[in-house]
C-alpha cells in the first residue's frame, strides 16, 4: 500500500499534544447550563469518542508503515482526550455519561467488518458528521464552558479529516481507476444515510443550537465534496475545506 508523509503527521500530532499540555484544561470550576436535549446529544457523542482504538491500531500496524502506526496512536489518544473533555463537561453540568448507545455500537461493528480501508471509510463518516456537530455546539451553545470544549475538539477534528484523507488516497490507489469513484459515491450515500439518522436523533438539540435538521444534513453533504476530492486527487491542504 502506498504511503504519505506520515512522519510529518506524527510530528504534527506531537506538537499538538505539547500545545495542549502547555495550554492546560478548561476551567472546570465553571458550571455548565444547557437544555436537556443538548445534554443528551453530548452524552451520545461522548460515547462515540470513547474507545481504546485497539482495532484501528492493529490494522495500522499490519499495514507495515511504522510512521503511520505512530500517527494513528496519537490520533487515538486525541479521540480519547475528546471523550475525557466531554465527560468533564457533562460532570460540570451534573449530567452522567452513558455506558453505551446503539449508534456507537453500529459504527464499531461496521468498522471492524473488513480491513483498514473499510475501517477508515466508516470512521471518516463519523468524523465528517462530527465536524458539523461540534461547530454547531461551539457556535450555538449559550454557555462559555461548552463553547470552549467544543472549539477545542473541533480544532482537532479539522486535522483528523485530512489525515485520514491522505491514507485513504494511498489505499484507493490499490484499486482500479474505474472503481475508485464508485467507492466514494457509495461512501457519500452511506454518509447521507447516517447524517439523516443523526439529524433525526439530534433534531431537538440541533434546533436549540440554531441549526435545524435540514441545514445540518445540507452542510454535511456539502462538505463531503471536498473530502471526496481530497481522497481521489490530493493536493496541498487536501481535505481542509471539509470544515463546514
Amino acid at each position: 500500500m502506498g504511503t504519505g508523509d506520515f512522519a510529518g503527521w506524527t510530528r504534527r500530532f506531537e506538537e499538538e499534544r505539547e500545545r495542549r499540555r502547555v495550554q492546560g484544561d478548561p476551567d472546570w470550576g465553571r458550571s455548565a447550563t444547557l437544555h436537556p436535549a443538548v445534554w443528551a446529544g453530548i452524552q451520545r457523542f461522548q460515547v462515540g469518542e470513547d474507545g481504546d482504538g485497539g482495532n484501528l491500531i492493529g490494522k495500522a500496524d499490519r499495514a507495515g508503515d511504522a510512521d503511520y502506526g505512530a500517527a494513528v496512536r496519537l490520533f487515538v489518544a486525541e479521540e480519547q482526550n475528546h471523550a475525557r473533555l466531554l465527560a468533564r463537561l457533562l460532570a460540570a453540568g451534573g449530567v452522567p455519561t452513558l455506558t453505551g448507545h446503539w449508534s456507537d455500537a453500529v459504527f464499531v461493528r461496521l468498522r471492524r467488518l473488513m480491513g483498514l480501508r473499510t475501517e477508515l471509510l466508516v470512521l471518516m463518516i463519523a468524523e465528517v458528521v462530527a465536524l458539523r456537530y461540534y461547530r454547531a455546539l461551539r457556535d450555538g451553545a449559550d454557555d462559555a464552558l461548552t463553547a470552549e470544549v467544543a472549539g477545542r475538539i473541533l480544532s482537532d477534528e479539522e486535522r483528523h479529516v485530512p489525515f485520514h484523507c491522505e491514507r485513504l488516497h494511498a489505499s484507493l490507489t490499490e484499486l482500479s481507476r474505474a472503481t475508485r469513484r464508485p467507492v466514494m459515491a457509495l461512501w457519500r450515500l452511506l454518509l447521507l444515510a447516517v447524517c439523516l439518522v443523526v439529524a433525526a436523533d439530534h433534531g431537538p438539540a440541533l434546533r436549540r443550537l440554531g441549526t435545524g435538521r435540514a441545514r445540518f444534513v445540507r452542510d454535511v453533504m456539502a462538505s463531503s465534496h471536498a473530502v471526496v476530492s481530497a481522497v481521489l486527487v490530493p493536493g496541498p491542504g487536501a481535505g481542509t475545506r471539509a470544515r463546514s
